[in-house]
């Protein structure tokens, strides 16, 4: 049986990739800002587990799609993989949002789509246009006059974050390899499931008494990260990761907002000014893959389209 490249046999439609990958980034940032309310109250291992324990309620609509992928050995052994990268992931990532600003670990997550791209790359044979790794190297620049290394003390909370994007990275990568066979409700769940069962040791060894109020907190926060694995399942059924990961830095301007309405954590011009870099970037990148797009549908005169 012919082989194809994962560019070539996924369809290619950047422009619904990108909204989905939008609407994606505007769920994570709910997920950020209710973690957030929290407060701390709840130990990261113990409140990872919730959020993906209580989360499995959204599964079972799902039930029948995974029945119809009708998963083997590999698929199950890939989907462990990936949970068991997700599960160190969530746990460092929950540590950091309740140590640092909320628009310092969306920026510290831009460490993430860089890896995913790259790995994209080097792992799922993508191919990289020069257009694309010069968007990517904006964005980043952008993120970078945010955080101004050099300039301010790293909390343990920052390294938790670069670790956290790492572990992300290779989620989402085992996440795309396996997205041409099976269904996004799938992706969801069966990430729903491993990492819950990951986390159950972590969170036993630090389980504390949880309040009626964040354990409501934290079931909103499975509802968010539900419906945000859930439309990046679909775009990455739309379009190639390099195309779709640029979009996730539009995600520091709504956390820069919500951090700033709703938990007081200022703002400055070094916030604005990457900001700016980081949507020129990505505005760039999804003009130029729209009107590639549109080159290739549209037949060349003379040209008989079957």
């Amino acid at each position: 049986m012919a082989t194809v490249s994962p560019d070539t046999a996924a369809p290619n439609r950047p422009v619904a990739g990108v909204l989905w990958m939008v609407v994606t980034g505007v769920l994570f940032v709910a997920v950020t800002a209710s973690v957030k309310l929290t407060g701390g109250r709840v130990p990261a291992p113990q409140a990872a587990f919730l959020r993906y324990a209580l989360g499995l309620i959204f599964i079972l609509p799902m039930i029948p799609a995974i029945r119809a992928d009708r998963l083997g050995i590999r698929e199950l052994k890939i989907f462990a993989g990936r949970g068991a990268a997700h599960t160190v992931g969530v746990m460092l990532w929950f540590y950091g949002m309740s140590t640092i600003t909320i628009a310092e670990v969306t920026a510290l997550n831009y460490m993430s789509p860089v890896y995913v791209t790259l790995g994209a790359v080097i792992f799922l044979g993508e191919k990289m246009a020069l257009r694309r790794i010069l968007a990517v190297m904006a964005a980043l620049i952008g993120a970078i006059i945010i955080l101004r290394p050099g300039f301010r003390e790293l909390q343990a909370g920052h390294w938790a974050m670069v670790g956290a994007a790492l572990c992300l990275a290779a989620s989402y990568i085992v996440a795309k390899q396996i997205s041409d066979r099976v269904s996004a409700a799938t992706l969801v769940a069966m990430l729903s499931v491993t990492v819950s069962i990951g986390l159950v040791p972590f969170a036993w060894a630090v389980w504390v008494p949880v309040s009626w109020h964040d354990l409501g907190i934290l079931f909103l926060t499975a509802a968010f990260a539900t419906g945000a694995h859930y439309t990046m399942g679909v775009a990455f059924k739309c379009a190639p990761v390099t195309v779709t990961q640029p979009v996730t830095f539009l995600q520091l301007i709504w956390a820069v907002a919500l951090g700033y309405f709703m938990f007081d954590e200022g703002l400055d011009t070094w916030v604005i000014l990457g900001g700016t870099v980081i949507i020129a970037a990505i505005s760039f990148i999804t003009w130029r893959e729209a009107v590639v797009s549109r080159r290739k549908v549209t037949p060349v005169s003379g040209e008989t389209k079957f």
